[in-house]
């Protein structure tokens, strides 16, 4: 999603386009057929050193950052006290404290008509047994963002959360298998990352706060606002196999 993202990026007549990621190979490959000048840090976010090291470079220079995307994360289907506990400490990091952190280094540099898109996921919704790590990390996501979007409203900052559903991408290079002892009977509808990516940039420009994307998705917002958790959650675990 972050190079679907960076793709869109590269047509917006920007001086710089960061990009972020732990594998310098894959940040070379992007970068060298963008038109815009491409920065490349190949940096691991659970690691402490790598933003001092983005702070640093935003510090030897005078930038106005345009957009800040946060896309880095990953999820598991897991039974709690049973998965791997650094496993789920590293879920959080990534997904929640990377993105705080980055939106805390980076807000100081963004002003009037600035743009900060956090991804979410169709999970910010309500909770999800044997998918719980994932699913809360995200909903605070949401919630973060939606309480950033007033706080940064006077500077003219626009804020962003991207909620889509399953998507086609290496995500599930982690996510899609049977070791856990619960997991989706199917991942469906499985949409194509472009088309999110599309949709997610026409509101963003729109100024859209809560992005949902995908009409069985936004049935899950629906249902969420109108039905008890209990009743959502039987829902999901309706949705599951038994892999034992």
């Amino acid at each position: 999603m972050g190079k679907l993202f960076s793709d869109k990026l590269d047509k917006e007549s920007l001086d710089e386009i960061w990009l972020i990621s732990r594998r310098q190979d894959k940040l070379e490959a992007v970068s060298e057929h963008y038109s815009t000048k491409a920065k490349i840090f190949a940096l691991d976010l659970l690691l402490d050193e790598s933003y001092n090291i983005i702070e640093n470079a935003l510090l030897s220079d005078e930038y106005e950052i345009s957009y800040l995307i946060n896309c880095a994360g990953f999820g598991e289907f897991a039974e709690c006290g049973v998965t791997d506990n650094a496993s789920d400490m590293k879920m959080i990091d990534l997904n929640v404290k990377a993105t705080v952190r980055m939106c805390n280094i980076c807000i100081k540099y963004m002003s009037l008509g600035s743009h900060l898109v956090n991804l979410g996921s169709a999970s910010v919704f309500n909770p999800l047994p044997y998918f719980n790590i994932y699913a809360s990390t995200k909903s605070f996501i949401r919630h973060y963002s939606e309480a950033l979007s007033y706080e940064l409203k006077g500077k003219g900052i626009f804020v962003s959360v991207f909620c889509p559903g399953w998507v086609d991408t290496e995500f599930f290079s982690h996510t899609k298998n049977n070791t856990a002892p619960k997991s989706p009977k199917k991942y469906s509808p499985m949409l194509d990352a472009g088309k999110c990516v599309d949709y997610a940039m026409k509101k963003i420009k729109k100024r859209k706060v809560l992005i949902v994307y995908n009409g069985y998705t936004k049935l899950q917002h629906l249902l969420s606002k109108i039905l008890p958790y209990n009743i959502l959650c039987k829902i999901w675990l309706s949705m599951l196999k038994d892999n034992r």
